[in-house]
Protein backbone atom coordinates (compact mmCIF):
# COMPACT_ATOMS: atom_id res chain seq x y z
CA UNK A 1 0.00 0.00 0.00
CA UNK A 2 1.26 3.25 -0.81
CA UNK A 3 1.59 6.42 1.71
CA UNK A 4 -0.57 9.15 1.40
CA UNK A 5 2.30 11.20 0.32
CA UNK A 6 3.67 8.79 -2.53
CA UNK A 7 0.06 8.13 -3.93
CA UNK A 8 -0.43 11.88 -4.21
CA UNK A 9 2.40 12.50 -6.29
CA UNK A 10 1.33 8.97 -8.41
CA UNK A 11 -1.93 10.28 -9.21
CA UNK A 12 -2.23 10.06 -12.71
CA UNK A 13 -5.10 12.47 -12.69
CA UNK A 14 -3.43 15.34 -12.27
CA UNK A 15 -0.77 15.38 -15.16
CA UNK A 16 -3.84 13.70 -17.26
CA UNK A 17 -6.43 15.99 -16.69
CA UNK A 18 -4.56 19.21 -17.42
CA UNK A 19 -3.30 17.69 -20.47
CA UNK A 20 -6.58 16.82 -21.99
CA UNK A 21 -7.44 20.10 -20.19
CA UNK A 22 -5.25 21.55 -23.02
CA UNK A 23 -6.07 19.27 -25.66
CA UNK A 24 -10.18 20.07 -24.86
CA UNK A 25 -9.13 24.28 -25.10
CA UNK A 26 -7.75 23.10 -28.59
CA UNK A 27 -10.95 21.46 -29.63
CA UNK A 28 -12.76 24.23 -28.39
CA UNK A 29 -10.48 26.36 -30.50
CA UNK A 30 -11.33 24.32 -33.84
CA UNK A 31 -14.65 24.62 -33.41
CA UNK A 32 -14.49 28.65 -33.78
CA UNK A 33 -11.82 28.51 -36.14
CA UNK A 34 -12.84 25.29 -37.91
CA UNK A 35 -8.89 23.78 -39.12
CA UNK A 36 -9.31 21.20 -36.56
CA UNK A 37 -11.77 18.44 -36.01
CA UNK A 38 -12.84 20.87 -32.57
CA UNK A 39 -15.60 18.58 -30.85
CA UNK A 40 -13.52 15.27 -31.74
CA UNK A 41 -10.53 16.69 -29.64
CA UNK A 42 -12.78 17.26 -26.77
CA UNK A 43 -14.08 13.66 -27.31
CA UNK A 44 -10.25 12.94 -26.87
CA UNK A 45 -9.28 14.79 -24.00
CA UNK A 46 -11.89 13.04 -22.18
CA UNK A 47 -11.18 9.48 -23.57
CA UNK A 48 -7.17 10.18 -22.66
CA UNK A 49 -8.39 11.17 -18.79
CA UNK A 50 -10.54 8.11 -18.67
CA UNK A 51 -8.13 5.63 -20.27
CA UNK A 52 -5.55 7.15 -18.03
CA UNK A 53 -7.63 7.19 -14.88
CA UNK A 54 -9.91 3.98 -15.46
CA UNK A 55 -12.77 3.33 -12.94
CA UNK A 56 -16.28 2.69 -13.76
CA UNK A 57 -17.11 6.15 -13.27
CA UNK A 58 -14.55 7.41 -15.84
CA UNK A 59 -15.81 4.90 -18.52
CA UNK A 60 -19.33 5.92 -17.47
CA UNK A 61 -18.31 9.51 -17.95
CA UNK A 62 -16.61 8.30 -21.54
CA UNK A 63 -19.93 6.78 -22.30
CA UNK A 64 -21.72 9.94 -21.90
CA UNK A 65 -19.98 12.51 -23.67
CA UNK A 66 -19.69 10.13 -26.89
CA UNK A 67 -23.50 9.79 -26.46
CA UNK A 68 -23.54 14.00 -26.47
CA UNK A 69 -21.11 13.72 -29.62
CA UNK A 70 -23.05 11.50 -31.80
CA UNK A 71 -26.60 13.10 -30.74
CA UNK A 72 -24.28 16.54 -31.98
CA UNK A 73 -23.27 15.18 -35.18
CA UNK A 74 -27.02 13.99 -36.10
CA UNK A 75 -28.16 17.64 -35.06
CA UNK A 76 -25.85 19.71 -37.64
CA UNK A 77 -26.75 16.79 -40.03
CA UNK A 78 -30.15 17.63 -40.22
CA UNK A 79 -31.04 20.83 -38.96
CA UNK A 80 -28.64 23.26 -40.78
CA UNK A 81 -28.79 20.77 -43.77
CA UNK A 82 -32.93 20.79 -43.67
CA UNK A 83 -33.26 24.89 -43.15
CA UNK A 84 -30.80 25.25 -46.31
CA UNK A 85 -32.52 23.20 -48.33
CA UNK A 86 -35.51 24.92 -47.54
CA UNK A 87 -34.52 27.88 -48.30
CA UNK A 88 -33.04 26.88 -51.92
CA UNK A 89 -29.38 26.99 -50.96
CA UNK A 90 -28.29 23.26 -52.77
CA UNK A 91 -25.34 20.91 -51.99
CA UNK A 92 -23.47 21.39 -55.03
CA UNK A 93 -23.33 25.39 -53.70
CA UNK A 94 -22.05 23.95 -50.29
CA UNK A 95 -19.67 22.17 -51.52
CA UNK A 96 -18.06 25.10 -53.86
CA UNK A 97 -18.19 27.25 -50.87
CA UNK A 98 -15.70 24.93 -49.27
CA UNK A 99 -13.52 24.44 -52.29
CA UNK A 100 -13.43 28.47 -51.99
CA UNK A 101 -13.08 27.91 -48.06
CA UNK A 102 -9.98 25.62 -48.37
CA UNK A 103 -8.76 27.84 -51.35
CA UNK A 104 -9.04 31.22 -49.11
CA UNK A 105 -7.10 29.26 -45.98
CA UNK A 106 -4.39 29.32 -48.21
CA UNK A 107 -4.35 32.41 -50.00
CA UNK A 108 -5.08 34.67 -46.17
CA UNK A 109 -4.27 32.15 -43.71
CA UNK A 110 -6.77 31.88 -40.65
CA UNK A 111 -9.14 34.58 -42.04
CA UNK A 112 -9.68 33.14 -45.49
CA UNK A 113 -11.36 30.08 -44.55
CA UNK A 114 -14.75 32.35 -43.77
CA UNK A 115 -14.23 34.73 -46.61
CA UNK A 116 -13.33 31.68 -48.89
CA UNK A 117 -16.69 30.23 -48.05
CA UNK A 118 -18.81 33.55 -48.45
CA UNK A 119 -17.26 34.22 -51.72
CA UNK A 120 -17.66 30.65 -53.52
CA UNK A 121 -21.46 30.10 -52.24
CA UNK A 122 -21.81 33.46 -53.37
CA UNK A 123 -20.11 33.36 -56.41
CA UNK A 124 -21.34 30.15 -57.03
CA UNK A 125 -25.14 31.06 -56.51
CA UNK A 126 -24.63 33.99 -58.87
CA UNK A 127 -23.72 31.54 -61.69
CA UNK A 128 -26.35 29.57 -60.89
CA UNK A 129 -29.34 32.48 -61.10
CA UNK A 130 -27.67 35.35 -62.63
CA UNK A 131 -28.97 37.67 -59.50
CA UNK A 132 -27.39 39.28 -57.34
CA UNK A 133 -30.37 39.68 -54.72
CA UNK A 134 -30.28 35.84 -55.11
CA UNK A 135 -27.10 35.10 -54.80
CA UNK A 136 -26.63 37.57 -51.60
CA UNK A 137 -30.03 35.67 -50.07
CA UNK A 138 -28.47 32.21 -50.88
CA UNK A 139 -25.03 33.43 -48.62
CA UNK A 140 -27.00 34.77 -45.95
CA UNK A 141 -28.86 31.08 -45.64
CA UNK A 142 -25.55 29.06 -45.79
CA UNK A 143 -23.83 31.51 -43.32
CA UNK A 144 -26.84 31.48 -41.32
CA UNK A 145 -26.37 27.48 -41.58
CA UNK A 146 -23.04 26.97 -40.69
CA UNK A 147 -23.68 29.35 -37.68
CA UNK A 148 -26.38 27.43 -36.41
CA UNK A 149 -23.57 24.08 -36.90
CA UNK A 150 -21.36 25.55 -35.26
CA UNK A 151 -23.63 26.46 -32.42
CA UNK A 152 -24.90 23.05 -32.22
CA UNK A 153 -21.14 22.14 -31.73
CA UNK A 154 -20.35 24.28 -29.17
CA UNK A 155 -23.46 23.38 -27.10
CA UNK A 156 -22.19 20.58 -27.08
CA UNK A 157 -18.81 21.28 -26.47
CA UNK A 158 -20.34 22.86 -23.00
CA UNK A 159 -22.06 19.65 -22.24
CA UNK A 160 -19.56 17.88 -22.49
CA UNK A 161 -17.50 19.99 -20.66
CA UNK A 162 -19.82 19.65 -17.92
CA UNK A 163 -20.19 16.08 -18.13
CA UNK A 164 -16.36 15.68 -17.40
CA UNK A 165 -16.21 17.88 -14.89
CA UNK A 166 -19.16 15.80 -12.88
CA UNK A 167 -16.97 13.04 -14.27
CA UNK A 168 -13.68 14.07 -12.52
CA UNK A 169 -15.41 15.28 -9.21
CA UNK A 170 -17.51 11.77 -8.77
CA UNK A 171 -14.03 10.51 -9.39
Amino acid sequence: MLSPATEAAHDPTTAVLWFAVAIYVVGVLGIVIPVLPGLLLCVAAVLLWAAETGGTIAWITLGIVVVIYATCLTLQFLLPGRRMKREGVGGLTLTLGVVGAIIGFFVIPLVGLPIGFVLGVFAAEYVRFHDLDRARQATKSALRGVLHSMGIELGAALLIAITRTVGILAH
